[in-house]
Protein backbone atom coordinates (compact mmCIF):
# COMPACT_ATOMS: atom_id res chain seq x y z
CA UNK A 1 0.00 0.00 0.00
CA UNK A 2 1.38 3.38 -0.95
CA UNK A 3 1.11 6.30 1.38
CA UNK A 4 0.12 9.49 -0.33
CA UNK A 5 1.21 12.79 1.09
CA UNK A 6 -1.72 15.17 1.47
CA UNK A 7 -1.06 18.74 0.51
CA UNK A 8 -2.90 21.91 1.39
CA UNK A 9 -1.82 23.62 -1.82
CA UNK A 10 -4.92 24.00 -4.03
CA UNK A 11 -2.86 23.98 -7.24
CA UNK A 12 -1.44 20.58 -6.42
CA UNK A 13 -4.88 19.27 -5.41
CA UNK A 14 -6.38 20.29 -8.77
CA UNK A 15 -3.39 18.84 -10.61
CA UNK A 16 -3.83 15.54 -8.77
CA UNK A 17 -7.49 15.38 -9.82
CA UNK A 18 -6.77 16.02 -13.50
CA UNK A 19 -3.81 13.63 -13.61
CA UNK A 20 -5.54 10.63 -12.06
CA UNK A 21 -5.78 7.37 -13.95
CA UNK A 22 -9.02 6.30 -15.64
CA UNK A 23 -9.66 3.66 -13.02
CA UNK A 24 -9.52 6.25 -10.23
CA UNK A 25 -11.45 8.84 -12.26
CA UNK A 26 -14.48 6.57 -11.92
CA UNK A 27 -14.59 7.49 -8.21
CA UNK A 28 -14.68 11.19 -9.08
CA UNK A 29 -17.73 10.48 -11.25
CA UNK A 30 -19.84 9.19 -8.37
CA UNK A 31 -23.09 10.70 -7.14
CA UNK A 32 -25.36 10.10 -4.14
CA UNK A 33 -28.36 7.81 -4.47
CA UNK A 34 -31.91 8.93 -3.72
CA UNK A 35 -33.27 8.01 -0.30
CA UNK A 36 -35.36 5.13 -1.69
CA UNK A 37 -32.36 3.61 -3.46
CA UNK A 38 -30.18 4.08 -0.38
CA UNK A 39 -32.53 2.00 1.75
CA UNK A 40 -32.99 -0.65 -0.97
CA UNK A 41 -29.32 -1.12 -1.84
CA UNK A 42 -27.79 0.01 1.51
CA UNK A 43 -25.22 2.16 -0.30
CA UNK A 44 -24.99 5.97 -0.19
CA UNK A 45 -23.25 6.69 -3.50
CA UNK A 46 -22.19 4.97 -6.70
CA UNK A 47 -20.33 5.94 -9.86
CA UNK A 48 -22.71 7.30 -12.51
CA UNK A 49 -23.02 5.21 -15.68
CA UNK A 50 -24.72 5.57 -19.01
CA UNK A 51 -28.38 4.58 -18.66
CA UNK A 52 -28.84 5.74 -15.06
CA UNK A 53 -31.66 8.16 -14.37
CA UNK A 54 -30.49 11.23 -12.47
CA UNK A 55 -32.11 14.33 -11.03
CA UNK A 56 -30.18 17.59 -11.11
CA UNK A 57 -30.29 19.18 -7.66
CA UNK A 58 -28.18 22.33 -8.18
CA UNK A 59 -27.44 24.82 -10.91
CA UNK A 60 -29.33 26.23 -13.89
CA UNK A 61 -31.09 22.94 -14.64
CA UNK A 62 -32.26 22.37 -11.07
CA UNK A 63 -35.13 19.86 -10.91
CA UNK A 64 -34.58 18.34 -14.36
CA UNK A 65 -34.69 14.55 -14.40
CA UNK A 66 -33.41 12.44 -17.27
CA UNK A 67 -31.26 9.54 -18.38
CA UNK A 68 -27.49 9.84 -18.62
CA UNK A 69 -26.66 9.63 -22.33
CA UNK A 70 -22.89 9.94 -22.07
CA UNK A 71 -20.15 10.03 -19.42
CA UNK A 72 -17.06 12.06 -20.31
CA UNK A 73 -14.23 10.82 -18.09
CA UNK A 74 -11.61 13.15 -19.54
CA UNK A 75 -13.65 16.26 -18.69
CA UNK A 76 -15.28 14.76 -15.56
CA UNK A 77 -18.78 15.60 -16.83
CA UNK A 78 -22.13 13.95 -17.60
CA UNK A 79 -24.57 14.46 -20.46
CA UNK A 80 -28.24 14.16 -19.47
CA UNK A 81 -31.30 13.90 -21.72
CA UNK A 82 -33.23 17.16 -21.87
CA UNK A 83 -30.32 19.32 -20.72
CA UNK A 84 -29.72 21.49 -23.77
CA UNK A 85 -29.49 25.14 -24.68
CA UNK A 86 -30.23 26.97 -27.88
CA UNK A 87 -27.36 28.51 -29.77
CA UNK A 88 -27.61 31.85 -31.55
CA UNK A 89 -28.06 30.05 -34.87
CA UNK A 90 -31.10 28.25 -33.46
CA UNK A 91 -29.57 24.79 -33.08
CA UNK A 92 -29.65 22.82 -29.84
CA UNK A 93 -26.42 21.82 -28.07
CA UNK A 94 -25.97 19.43 -25.17
CA UNK A 95 -24.84 20.88 -21.86
CA UNK A 96 -22.49 19.11 -19.45
CA UNK A 97 -23.28 18.53 -15.79
CA UNK A 98 -20.80 17.89 -12.99
CA UNK A 99 -21.58 14.64 -11.10
CA UNK A 100 -21.64 16.42 -7.74
CA UNK A 101 -24.75 18.32 -8.87
CA UNK A 102 -26.87 15.23 -9.54
CA UNK A 103 -28.65 12.56 -7.52
CA UNK A 104 -29.19 9.07 -8.92
CA UNK A 105 -32.91 8.20 -8.91
CA UNK A 106 -32.85 4.94 -10.90
CA UNK A 107 -29.96 2.55 -11.47
CA UNK A 108 -29.21 0.71 -14.68
CA UNK A 109 -28.49 -2.82 -13.49
CA UNK A 110 -27.98 -4.35 -16.95
CA UNK A 111 -24.29 -4.82 -16.22
CA UNK A 112 -23.58 -7.95 -14.17
CA UNK A 113 -20.40 -6.41 -12.71
CA UNK A 114 -22.37 -3.51 -11.31
CA UNK A 115 -24.90 -5.76 -9.61
CA UNK A 116 -22.02 -7.85 -8.19
CA UNK A 117 -20.31 -4.74 -6.86
CA UNK A 118 -23.58 -3.66 -5.21
CA UNK A 119 -23.86 -7.04 -3.49
CA UNK A 120 -20.23 -6.78 -2.42
CA UNK A 121 -20.78 -3.31 -0.93
CA UNK A 122 -23.87 -4.57 0.89
CA UNK A 123 -21.91 -7.36 2.51
CA UNK A 124 -19.11 -4.98 3.49
CA UNK A 125 -21.49 -2.45 5.04
CA UNK A 126 -23.28 -5.09 7.13
CA UNK A 127 -20.94 -6.76 9.60
CA UNK A 128 -22.02 -10.32 10.29
CA UNK A 129 -23.12 -10.93 13.87
CA UNK A 130 -21.60 -13.88 15.66
CA UNK A 131 -23.98 -16.25 17.38
CA UNK A 132 -23.16 -17.90 20.66
CA UNK A 133 -23.63 -21.47 19.53
CA UNK A 134 -20.22 -22.64 20.71
CA UNK A 135 -21.03 -22.74 24.43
Amino acid sequence: MTIRKVTSNPNKQRKAIWNTSNSRMNRHLSAPLSSGLQTRHEVKSLPVRKGDTVKIVRGDFNGVEGKVTEVDRSRNRLYVEGVTREKVAGTQTKMTIHPSKVQITNLSLDDRWRSKSLEKKKSLSKPETKTEETK
